[in-house]
């Protein structure tokens, strides 16, 4: 895509699986993040997989998939949303710190997009990422503290979402998490603080 003035545009994937909606917090670091991109420079999609009713793969899904790779129908309907993220620019993932992970919608997005011979392949030595987009970001926020913390370890959202950005090839893994939202009376400056962060990452990119 094309700026007014000619100059192509960085295609930005925003996910969105802030469950809550506007009564989000982490909706709130999402915001923060979008609206500090500078518009002349990236074009920003939004998809959110609730409401486009991505479903878990099951036997038979996962049988109309293995049947459409077989013949090589990457260009299927049912594999668009593979398709628009291995060909993003920049990808920006935004869901709460749920379960010690994340909620169970971004798994399912995760599993619609990994798509062999759109998002990553296999070769004789292992896998390969095959997604263009040069940052994976996520945003998120916690109730509780971890980082660098005894509790580090049961952190599995950001960890799960770093691990995937290299199977998927993205050069590079950002997070930006505001933690301790429900061990204080007032949260506020928290996630006030998670919003500069934000803003301060969307504005280097």
């Amino acid at each position: 895509m094309r700026s007014e003035r000619g100059k192509i545009m960085r295609e930005v994937l925003f996910v969105d699986c802030c469950v809550r909606g506007d009564q989000s917090r982490t909706a709130r670091l999402a915001r923060a993040f979008i609206g500090a991109l500078d518009k002349s420079r990236f074009h920003v999609t939004t998809v959110d997989p609730g409401r486009e009713g991505l479903k878990p793969l099951t036997a038979e899904t996962l049988h109309v998939r293995d049947e459409l790779l077989s013949r090589g129908a990457l260009d299927d309907e049912s594999l668009r949303f593979a398709r628009q993220f291995a060909a993003a620019d920049e990808v920006v993932v935004a869901a709460p710190f749920w379960e010690l992970s994340f909620p169970a919608i971004l798994k399912v997005y995760i599993e619609n997009v990994s798509v062999a011979g759109i998002s990553f392949e296999m070769l004789a030595d292992g896998m390969r990422g095959l997604c263009r987009g040069k940052h994976l970001v996520f945003l998120t926020t916690r109730g509780g503290v971890y980082e660098g913390t005894a509790w580090a370890d049961l952190e599995q959202g950001s960890r799960t979402m770093e691990a995937l950005s290299r199977f998927f090839g993205f050069d590079q893994y950002i997070c930006v998490a505001a933690e301790g939202l429900d061990m204080t009376a007032d949260p506020e400056p928290l996630v006030a603080e998670g919003e500069v962060r934000a803003r301060a990452v969307a504005a280097a990119l």
